[in-house]
């Protein structure tokens, strides 16, 4: 009887071991390259994720509800990620002809995705199309052509190297990320030529951009719901800041 007493013991240790060193899963959007009709992946996601101690996992482009709800029962939190021009019928706008390539595809899947991670109170992180799905998706506006639209002397949409800070941002005073990166202004890189125009309600801003851009926001009252429109996930590998950002997602998503 003893015996078997410290065989179940060490079992139980063993369990109680591998709860504490299990990753949290995270699931990420997949870009879609439509003329060769494939998902593909940027590494920096992925490698992002992996460094601060998340489990990265690709998710399918699916209009399914129930494969929605069974996918975030496995992941810890969701990455919404970069890609396609944000349709402007979604937020109920007329297609400018400075407008990129739309994916509909990626609308109606991260619709229901963003649906379902809201009402389960789901960590969630938007990167560049991210934020801008994010904020479109709850009921803002965007820039559908910021050169068209909103031209200024910032650069919103750098040459490689994509690693490197091109202009800075203003952070708001107690927001989340000022009180994590205890800065007020940060230096990001930029690619992109879309970006938040009016701010959707239930979302507050964190961050601007020298010229007045939303750069990040974030959603009061969840678990974590933040968004920025720069791109860490290029910039991790050689700043503290952005390893701080994706790190504060992935430890949400522990639960």
């Amino acid at each position: 009887m003893p015996q078997v007493f410290k065989i179940h013991k060490i079992e139980l240790s063993i369990d109680k071991e591998n709860d504490i060193m299990r990753k949290p899963m995270i699931g990420i959007v997949p870009l879609l390259d439509v003329e060769k009709d494939s998902y593909w992946m940027l590494p920096g996601y992925m490698k992002g994720i992996e460094a601060v101690g998340g489990l990265p996992v690709m998710l399918p482009l699916t209009e399914d509800e129930e494969e929605i709800r069974q996918l975030l029962e496995l992941c810890g939190g969701i990455l919404f990620t970069g890609g396609q021009d944000v349709s402007p019928e979604l937020y109920r706008e007329e297609k400018l002809p400075e407008c990129g390539e739309c994916s509909r595809e990626r609308d109606r899947m991260e619709t229901l995705l963003l649906k379902q991670v809201l009402e389960k109170d789901i960590p969630a992180f938007g990167i560049c199309r991210g934020i801008q799905f994010i904020n479109a998706c709850l009921g803002g506006t965007l820039y559908q052509d910021l050169p068209a639209q909103k031209p200024s002397g910032t650069e919103h949409h750098q040459k490689p190297p994509y690693d490197q800070p091109v202009h800075k941002v203003i952070i708001s005073q107690g927001s989340p990320l000022q009180q994590l990166l205890k800065k007020e202004t940060l230096a990001v890189n930029s690619y992109h030529h879309q970006a938040v125009k009016k701010t959707a309600p239930g979302l507050s801003v964190m961050a601007l951009s020298e010229d007045g851009i939303v750069e990040a926001v974030f959603m009061p009252g969840k678990k974590f719901l933040w968004a920025v429109q720069w791109h860490p996930e290029f910039s991790f590998f050689n700043d503290q800041d952005s390893r701080k950002i994706l790190k504060a997602f992935v430890e949400a998503a522990k639960g």
